[in-house]
């Protein structure tokens, strides 16, 4: 399986937030839409991504009044990328190893979609699913 079969199930689009915007801006768009994450786009480029672990930690560090501060103060800013052709096992490891759980994927310079754990456990136990499935139709065959 690849990364591409995930986003032509889910679809490619990306709620995005500007790095100039505040994090209770980035939290309602976060609470509303019932995601994890948001990409950060200056110009149309990535500049980070803003997850709800990072306004967590700011709250958790500075207090409510951080919910004023500027996404870029609080966004990653060195985002790991995936492309459409990777395939889910390595996704999978990357995210593991790098202890995230949304990633962008990037088609050449083209934004493609973004992809998140639960997106590449669901297509992994769908696998695992049919694979079940295809073994007892074998045996009971």
């Amino acid at each position: 399986m690849k990364v591409l079969d995930i986003l032509n199930r889910k679809g490619g689009d990306v709620l995005s937030i500007g790095p100039d915007e505040s994090l209770a801006a980035a939290a309602a768009i976060l609470a509303e839409r019932k995601i994890g994450a948001l990409l950060v786009m200056k110009a149309e480029r990535i500049a980070g991504v803003l997850s709800e672990r990072d306004i967590v930690r700011a709250v958790a560090g500075a207090g409510a009044p951080c919910l004023e501060h500027k996404v870029s103060e609080h966004m990653t800013v060195d985002v790991i990328t995936c492309a459409p052709e990777d395939s889910i096992d390595a996704v999978m490891s990357q995210m593991t190893a790098s202890r995230i759980r949304h990633l962008p994927v990037l088609d050449g310079a083209r934004l493609a979609g973004m992809i998140s754990i639960g997106d590449v456990v669901k297509n992994r136990i769908d696998e695992i699913e049919n694979e079940a499935r295809a073994l007892r139709e074998y045996i009971t065959a």
